[in-house]
């Protein structure tokens, strides 16, 4: 069982220098300091990384979500273009063999611009090298090529017709390659018109072998009548026998901090997870909290 947070530590974050790995720039200081900028930023969200990756081991977290703002501005350049590369490969390298060594897990999640079921031809080709970025930083840690090391996305959108959507979708992932594909793992959605795990099951887990990513928060909105753990139960069956689940955990804000919060909006902190969740799956736990949150959870879960 392992419990995570995802991209930010507050903790790392508040030092003075800051430690962070999600340094980027708007287009106009790309356009203007360009591939020697980007390299710099590059090279220094590495070592953040590696120093998060050790903090993360010095407090019993071994799950962590890598932001998706790791390499600035990728889509316009190679990474071996960058005049840092040798310096980047070295740290990316440390940065894996301590995952590797200590048995941690790390994972990514583009954002919701990733829409490889677009009817834009442009907006599924953007998805496509966005993950293929994505695919080519965990080949760059070295690690497995395993859902173990999950890039998770959503489908997104239904426009209007889910078969088509879920047609197209599997057409864009058949163009992935295997850096990408045999990471790939695709979550349930929280509005009741979207994606719901027996769908996503039916549509991407069983045709594709793409293991689903259950959703504790969002499964309310699409529950389709199962219980969360029925529901989490067809995700985990898509997983590969070899491989620990992923669950995502979160706690309304309306329950514990703003009753006018809308009901999609993730807490502070969280109280409890089910022990049936916990025990069958690795949770990362998405609360604005962050680090904090983890380990306000296992302090309050040691109390009672």
């Amino acid at each position: 069982m392992a419990l995570g947070y995802p991209c930010m530590n507050h903790t790392l974050r508040d030092r003075e220098p800051p430690l962070r790995c999600n340094r980027g720039m708007q287009k106009e200081t790309w356009n203007t300091r360009g591939l020697p900028y980007a390299s710099e930023l590059t090279l220094q969200n590495f070592r953040d990384l590696r120093a998060i990756l050790e903090w993360n081991h010095e407090h019993g977290i071994s799950f962590y979500r890598c932001t998706s703002d790791l390499v600035p501005w990728h889509s316009e350049y190679d990474l071996a273009d960058l005049p840092d590369y040798e310096e980047i490969r070295s740290i990316a390298q440390e940065c894996g063999e301590f995952i590797q060594t200590y048995g941690m897990r790390l994972t990514f999640h583009p954002s919701h611009w990733c829409k490889l079921a677009s009817e834009s031809e442009s907006t599924v080709d953007n998805s496509l090298q966005d993950l293929e970025n994505h695919g080519e930083w965990v080949d760059l840690l070295g690690l497995d090529r395993s859902p173990y090391y999950s890039i998770n996305i959503h489908i997104g959108a239904h426009y209007g017709d889910k078969a088509a959507t879920a047609d197209r979708f599997r057409s864009a992932v058949e163009r992935l390659s295997p850096a990408v594909r045999k990471r790939l793992t695709v979550e349930n959605d929280d509005k009741e018109s979207l994606w719901s795990i027996p769908e996503l099951v039916e549509a991407v887990g069983e045709p594709l072998g793409v293991p689903i990513v259950f959703d504790y928060h969002h499964h309310q909105f699409t529950s389709r009548g199962l219980s969360y753990r029925e529901a989490f139960e067809q995700a985990a069956g898509t997983w590969p026998t070899d491989v620990r689940p992923i669950a995502h955990y979160s706690e309304p804000a309306r329950l514990h901090e703003s009753s006018d919060a809308k009901p999609q909006a993730h807490s502070e902190f969280v109280r409890s997870i089910p022990d049936w969740l916990i025990s069958n799956a690795d949770v990362m736990v998405e609360a604005g909290g962050k680090e904090q949150a983890v380990l306000a959870l296992r302090e309050y879960a040691s109390a009672t």
